[in-house]
């Protein structure tokens, strides 16, 4: 167990340095446009924006080195992109640079939730599944808390502080790229290619207590079932709507809209630049704390329970943030809404959608599957937060806030009504019982 728990934080190392990439560029935001004169529509779409983008392409194609390269190369490949984006936009002298090397970054991010959800969800046991799953989870939000952290400390140090905190990144990206080395392939993926040898020595690692040729045998009869199939058949409708949606209302919450904007929006609620980016570090501290709740809880409540927890969450803390803007609530009461906010997500969406994702589509296509989902999810991440600012100085935060409550309000019924509780299933009987 030792062995997979460690493999298994390896991969979801991943999550850190997307977590980390995704936020540090909030710290350097006012910064660059002022530097480079950018409008809002331009400092939106292309400066803060591109990294998006690269993650869309990344989830949209990410999938076929997942699967033809493998869940390793394609882990390695992923801390190259990172080490690279870094060094890159630190050294960035025009916004157009600085944009390719954000997109580079991009399609680090967009491969990692593919790559790492589905090789940790091949290598963990069926009741350990959600945990060691949301352990990439865990370490997005580490890595957003200390993306707000190291913006925080590195603020004011030099005309060039935004430098800093963008290239500090490459020393985490060097240290995964080395420990992802040390991991094996994943046994389903290798059953898939028909390296069947390979793959019984890592289930004889992975389940000492079980028979790996029986093990084998199911997984051989998985992906014998179904050679030439794609995700788009109609045997496979139910769970791909369950991706869309499930990657769907993650995004209509507004999450990474406030992620990349947390000190604009605490500025715009009459907070000073320092006490914005001290609330940021806020927000970072009550993301880990609420994750690691639902990381705690995921295998002994479920899925759907965490999903309903948060849901309500949503739309009590969305609902009073609106109002707040509305009705021009000064002080600290737009920061304690947020901070509930996060917490509902942490707890729900932001434990359960990685997870979800890499287990309700069959061995053969998880790949394709989770490159359905993820792309969904970095379409409406791409474009939301860049509409943010524009949104913000036209139709105003409190209605911005108020549509986002809405959606959350149709996600309590997604739930109520449709999401099936995966817990404790084998990936094989869930590949069976999902598909019509």
């Amino acid at each position: 167990m030792n062995k997979i728990l460690m493999w298994s934080i390896t991969a979801a190392l991943a999550g850190f340095l997307f977590g980390f990439d995704v936020v540090v560029i909030s710290g350097a935001d006012k910064k660059l446009q002022t530097l480079w004169n950018s409008s809002d529509a331009f400092h939106g779409a292309v400066v803060m924006g591109m990294a998006l983008w690269g993650t869309v392409i990344g989830a949209i194609f990410g999938g076929i080195p997942t699967n033809k390269l493998g869940r390793k190369k394609t882990l390695l490949i992923i801390g190259v992109l990172y080490a690279f984006s870094a060094i890159g936009t630190a050294l960035s002298n025009d916004p157009y640079l600085f944009a390719f090397f954000r997109f580079m970054g991009g399609l680090g991010v967009g491969a990692s939730t593919i790559a790492a959800p589905a090789y940790i969800s091949e290598i963990a046991p069926a009741k350990d599944r959600g945990r060691m799953v949301s352990l990439y989870q865990f370490n997005i939000v580490l890595g957003i808390l200390i993306a707000f952290l190291s913006n925080y400390l590195l603020s004011g140090i030099g005309d060039n502080d935004w430098r800093w905190m963008l290239g500090v990144q490459a020393i985490p990206a060097a240290i995964y790229t080395l420990c992802v080395f040390t991991i094996p392939e994943s046994p389903r993926w290798l059953v898939s290619h028909s390296r069947i040898e390979e793959a019984k020595k890592v289930m004889k690692i992975l389940s000492p207590d079980q028979d790996s040729d029986i093990l084998i045998t199911q997984m051989e009869d998985d992906h014998a079932e179904s050679p030439k199939e794609n995700i788009f058949m109609k045997k496979y409708r139910f769970p791909l709507m369950l991706a869309f949606l499930v990657a769907f209302f993650n995004q209509m919450s507004g999450i990474n809209a406030f992620l990349y904007y947390a000190p604009r929006i605490f500025g715009e609620a009459g907070l000073g630049e320092k006490t914005a980016l001290l609330s940021s570090i806020g927000i970072g501290v009550v993301n880990m704390v609420f994750t690691l709740v639902g990381v705690n809880l995921i295998d002994k409540v479920g899925r759907r329970t965490l999903m309903y927890l948060g849901s309500v969450g949503y739309i009590i803390s969305l609902g009073l943030v609106s109002m707040a803007f509305y009705f021009h609530w000064s002080g600290l009461a737009i920061p304690i809404f947020l901070f509930l906010f996060i917490a509902s997500h942490a707890i729900g969406q932001g434990t359960v959608i990685w997870v979800f994702i890499s287990e309700i589509f069959p061995n053969h296509l998880r790949a394709s599957g989770q490159a359905f989902g993820s792309s969904t999810h970095w379409l409406l991440a791409a474009i939301i937060p860049s509409l943010i600012p524009t949104l913000f100085s036209t139709i105003g935060a409190g209605t911005v806030f108020l549509v986002f409550t809405i959606a959350m309000a149709f996600q309590l019924l997604f739930v109520m009504f449709m999401m099936p509780e995966t817990k404790g299933v084998s990936l094989e009987k869930l590949s069976k019982t999902l598909s019509k």
